[in-house]
């Protein structure tokens, strides 16, 4: 496909994809930066609707193009932020800065432990020496992502305002403890659910990068299944799908953890796999799927590289 537009009279398109291009081009002009005319080819081999962020990759990669071809002089962060922004307010979807801050600085054989409030990160070790991570496609497009994923933070941000009648120095459920959710927030209705995962979920993080310090993958395994788990049933972000793909490698040895990624409501399933197992925890867990669903289910074996760069670039900086 193809799409033109002038730099002078940026709109919203509804062929979709050139949006997470035009928005950045967009905050690049509202914050000043001089931009002119340009050709530009986007190739990819990150699949659509899976939930692995191609949206953050193409932001990216246009920002980093742009801040090449008319040497903007930007820093990674500010990239970061100013894709982070086009998605917000160009294409309309209120994300979080991760998938844009992975995405620009993503490290081989590491995960990134970020603060998303300061921006403050630190790289973990991930040992792959005897895992391969295989993703899982459900092959649901996840339509209902983006107006859930604004549902979700609403109500988040309703508990948030119930704390803060009793604990007004709490900002954010980071601010708060699972002694808070269950004083202020009525127990078993939404809010709570949503609550409860989140700050739930934040110390689970704590404790996985604590596991992966210590190359303690078994650990670090049990944690995706539990925040899974969470993200079904209290957040209810997952589908039958995903749930089903999770279901199918619990209690599997040669599966170490597994959780459903991305938006939700669709996309794939992450697995941390055994090696040597590969082959046949993928034709097991394709049988269950396929006669469950009626349909072959999609695998994408995948490593841990560096993130944004020119191409045989080795310094992204």
């Amino acid at each position: 496909e193809k799409f033109t537009i002038s730099l002078d009279a940026l709109t919203y398109t509804d062929k979709h994809w050139p949006n997470y291009v035009l928005g950045v081009v967009d905050q690049l002009q509202k914050n000043g930066y001089q931009l002119q005319g340009f050709n530009a080819v986007i190739a990819g081999d990150v699949p659509l609707g899976a939930g692995l962020s191609s949206s953050a990759a193409v932001e990216c990669a246009a920002a980093f193009a742009l801040n090449t071809l008319f040497a903007l002089e930007l820093s990674l962060k500010t990239m970061v932020q100013l894709s982070q922004k086009a998605e917000n307010d160009f294409v309309g979807l209120q994300c979080g800065i991760m998938d844009q801050f992975a995405s620009m600085f993503g490290r081989k054989e590491q995960v990134i432990k970020l603060d998303c409030r300061s921006l403050e990160y630190d790289y973990m070790p991930f040992d792959t020496k005897d895992i391969q991570v295989v993703l899982m496609d459900t092959g649901v497009k996840h339509s209902l992502a983006s107006t859930e994923y604004n549902l979700r933070r609403q109500e988040c941000e309703t508990g948030i305002r119930l704390i803060q009648q009793k604990y007004p120095l709490v900002q954010s459920l980071r601010d708060a403890g699972m002694e808070m959710v269950n004083e202020c927030l009525e127990p078993n209705s939404i809010v709570y659910k949503r609550c409860r995962y989140i700050v739930e979920e934040i110390q689970r993080l704590q404790d996985a990068c604590t596991d992966l310090e210590k190359h303690d993958m078994v650990s670090f395994g049990k944690k995706m299944f539990e925040t899974h788990q969470g993200l079904s049933s209290l957040y209810q972000v997952s589908c039958e799908e995903a749930d089903a793909l999770v279901s199918a490698v619990i209690g599997d040895d040669a599966v170490l953890g597994a959780r459903m990624m991305g938006g939700g409501f669709g996309g794939c399933t992450i697995n941390l796999v055994r090696k040597e197992s590969v082959d046949t925890v993928i034709k097991r867990v394709g049988g269950i799927f396929d006669g469950r669903f009626g349909r072959p289910l999609k695998i994408y074996q995948v490593s841990i590289e560096d993130g944004t760069s020119l191409t045989g670039s080795t310094d992204n900086k």
